[in-house]
């Protein structure tokens, strides 16, 4: 007996342990607002429980959205690996980079690890690739208000950088001229993306900044009709269209 395609599914994790965003609850708002535009479920959660290979299963991708500190125990960082490998996604906002420090595993998955940041204020990105899906709507310099993150090391070695944020534009920035602020992977079967915009809860108000949020949801999903996104057997074959 033929199985039915269940449809596009997003894991959406939120769990905090160390600083909290104010901007939590635009977000998850937000993205469940995507999903019904896009056809896609969003199953919000801050239950870490949830990180295990059958929890997982029906899943495209995880968006670790505005999650900070050790969230995770060993196991359960091992099943979101074995997902990611499997062909599905993992996607990261923000403070996903100030989560599950010392894991070389979560580490390899957002690409980099946060370090400091400076005061709040607006700053001009210089989006390089013109072309990927969670970038492609966006002005080649886009001038937004957010919180500029620096990373322990530059990540773009081992990741393609998508935008960078120049850091003549604003006070406090420590990475230099080449400062990676999105990126994407392909990681050992399946896709990873990371942003760190998204600080303020105006952010999740802005239809630009959505639609970077979306395109990059359907490429670490692998979701079909996702321009950029290279084929590696997707569980879903509904048609999405960031």
């Amino acid at each position: 007996m033929a199985v039915s395609d269940p449809g596009p599914s997003l894991l959406v994790f939120t769990k905090t342990a160390g600083f909290r965003h104010a901007s939590i609850p635009a977000a998850v708002e937000a993205v469940r607002r995507l999903g019904a535009a896009h056809g896609f479920a969003v199953e919000a959660t801050e239950d870490a429980s949830v990180f295990t290979d059958e929890g997982l299963g029906s899943h495209d991708a995880v968006l670790f959205l505005l999650t900070t500190g050790d969230v995770l125990s060993p196991a359960q960082e091992q099943a979101l690996e074995r997902f990611v490998r499997s062909g599905r996604g993992f996607a990261g906002v923000h403070s996903a980079s100030d989560t599950e420090h010392g894991s070389a595993g979560y580490l390899a998955l957002v690409g980099a690890e946060f370090r400091t940041h400076p005061a709040l204020q607006p700053a001009t990105v210089r989006v390089t690739d013109r072309v990927h899906p969670s970038t492609r709507g966006l002005p080649a310099a886009w001038r937004r208000t957010d919180e500029w993150y620096d990373f322990v090391e530059n990540p773009r070695s081992a990741v393609h950088v998508l935008a960078t944020v120049d850091e003549t534009t604003y006070a406090g920035g420590t990475m230099g001229p080449d400062h990676p602020i999105a990126w994407c992977r392909f990681f050992e079967g399946g896709r990873t993306l990371y942003t760190a915009l998204g600080h303020t809860s105006e952010s999740w108000a802005d239809p630009l900044f959505l639609e970077h949020v979306l395109g990059g949801i359907a490429f670490a999903a692998g979701w079909p009709d996702c321009p950029g996104v290279r084929e590696l057997a997707p569980r879903s074959t509904a048609r999405i269209e960031p």
